[in-house]
């Protein structure tokens, strides 16, 4: 980090979404620093979402909000990419069944279009990069990457997103059956945020 920025006190999560808050904000817990959330900062502006890859949307989120509220923000952004859809829905997971989708949504469209296609070719990886971007304009990123598959249908009731259609074969459960202190160990997410814990403790004064 360069030496003419201050050091970190506290950090703005650049999110609105209140399940991602309570994830990052156990991911990110015992730093020394003081969490916010976008909920602090009402007229924050809203940022679109309009990059081509993950790297690009979390970049955007924390460097625009870094910049209009002041404080160093964290943003991440997850790809869900499905080999025998050619990668998709990828960067687009959030809305693949459209801009205002549900979770259920886009899960139901991904089953949909992976019926009848067996196990051994629904093999997928989630993607995510975590990004922290300083006031001043220096930014890091962080990746963390799951790979699994899809299942063939709902299983589990925990977590968000995709969690209970993805499968992990190495613990022979989806996302949606592990406990938050389970996926916490595992997630391409807590992989991410491990990363980038690393880089803010580097900028704590």
């Amino acid at each position: 980090m360069h030496s003419t920025e201050k050091p970190i006190i506290e950090i703005l999560l650049a999110t609105r979404n209140p399940d991602k808050v309570r994830e990052l904000a156990v991911l990110l817990g015992d730093l020394g620093v003081r969490i916010r959330t976008l909920a602090d900062f009402p007229t924050a502006p809203e940022v679109e979402e309009d990059g081509t890859t993950c790297e690009a949307n979390a970049l955007k989120k924390a460097r625009e909000t870094a910049s209009a509220t002041g404080i160093p923000s964290v943003a991440d952004d997850t790809g869900l990419e499905v080999d025998a859809l050619g990668g998709r829905p990828g960067v687009f997971a959030a809305r693949y069944a459209g801009e205002t989708a549900t979770y259920d949504d886009n899960c139901k469209k991904l089953l949909k279009e992976l019926d009848g296609v067996p196990p051994a070719r629904r093999t997928a990886r989630f993607v995510t990069v975590a990004a922290l971007a300083m006031p001043g304009g220096h930014s890091r990123v962080a990746t963390g990457t799951l790979v699994g598959r899809i299942a063939e249908g709902f299983v589990g009731t925990h977590g968000f997103g995709y969690d209970p259609v993805f499968f992990v074969p190495e613990l022979g459960r989806t996302l949606a059956e592990l406990t938050a202190e389970e996926k916490n160990r595992i997630s391409h997410r807590a992989q991410a945020f491990a990363a980038l814990r690393l880089m803010v403790q580097d900028t704590i004064g």
